[in-house]
C-alpha cells in the first residue's frame, strides 16, 4: 500500500466511509460472533481508540515486536481459553457466510482440530496452496512459484481453531523471513496427524494488498 498507508493502518483504511476492519466486525457480528479480540501493532492508538466504545466487547492485545502471524495469533490464548475461537485478518474483506460456515464446518467435525477458509482462484501463488482431498486437507505450500500449484485452492484467510493450535504457536521458530508464521503451525499440526479440514468461500472475497483492491472492494 505504500504512501497510503503512512498515516492510516491498512486494517483502518475506507471502504463506503468507514474503516476496513468495521466491515470485518459488523460480518463477524452478523455470522453470529459476540466477543472480539484485536491483536495490534503500528499506531494501535488509533485502532483502539476507534473502537473502544464499539457496541459489542472488544479487548486488544499490542504485539510487539511485530514479528509475525503466528506470534499474534498466540497472543489470543487467555482470551479463547478452551473454546473454539474464529482468526481472521484485518486486511480479508468477505460476506458474513463465509464466517458462519466456517463455524458449521468446525462444529461438524468434532474430529478437526482447524478449519481453514479456502477460495478458488485460476493460481495461487500469491497466497497460500492448499491441496486437500474430501475436504481433508493434506498439505499446505505458502506462496508457490507462479504456474506450478496442482491445485486452485487459495487460503482465504479465515481459521477456525480449536485450542491445541496454541501448543503448536508456542513452539514456533523464526521462518526464513524472521518472523513466527501462523503457516508454519498448520505445516506441523498436519507433519503430526491432526485432522484440518477445508471451509469453501462462496461470493464476495477480497485481500485488500493492493491500492486497486481497495479501489475494487469500494466499488
Amino acid at each position: 500500500m505504500g504512501g497510503i498507508t503512512k498515516s492510516t493502518p491498512k486494517a483502518m483504511l475506507l471502504i463506503h466511509g468507514r474503516p476496513m476492519l468495521e466491515h470485518i466486525l459488523e460480518a463477524l457480528a452478523a455470522a453470529g460472533l459476540k466477543r472480539f479480540l484485536l491483536v495490534v501493532g503500528v499506531q494501535h492508538e488509533l485502532i483502539e481508540d476507534y473502537f473502544r466504545n464499539w457496541r459489542l466487547p472488544i479487548e486488544f492485545r499490542l504485539q510487539q515486536p511485530v514479528n509475525g502471524t503466528g506470534s499474534a495469533a498466540l497472543l489470543a490464548e487467555d482470551f479463547a481459553g478452551a473454546d473454539p475461537f474464529l482468526l481472521t485478518y484485518g486486511d480479508i474483506v468477505c460476506d458474513s457466510a463465509a464466517y458462519a460456515h466456517c463455524v458449521s464446518v468446525l462444529d461438524a467435525n468434532p474430529s478437526a482440530a482447524a478449519v481453514i477458509g479456502v477460495k478458488e482462484i485460476d493460481d495461487p501463488w500469491q497466497g497460500a496452496a492448499v491441496y486437500e482431498e474430501g475436504g481433508r486437507i493434506g498439505r499446505i505450500v505458502e506462496k508457490p512459484p507462479k504456474g506450478t500449484s496442482a491445485t486452485r485452492w487459495n487460503s482465504a484467510g479465515i481459521y477456525g481453531f480449536r485450542r491445541v493450535v496454541f501448543d503448536y504457536l508456542a513452539r514456533l521458530q523464526p521462518s526464513e523471513r524472521n518472523e513466527y508464521e501462523l503457516t508454519s503451525a498448520l505445516g506441523a499440526m498436519l507433519d503430526s496427524g491432526l485432522e484440518l479440514r477445508t471451509s469453501v468461500v462462496e461470493g464476495a472475497w477480497r485481500d485488500v494488498g493492493r491500492p486497486e483492491d481497495l479501489a475494487a472492494v469500494n466499488e
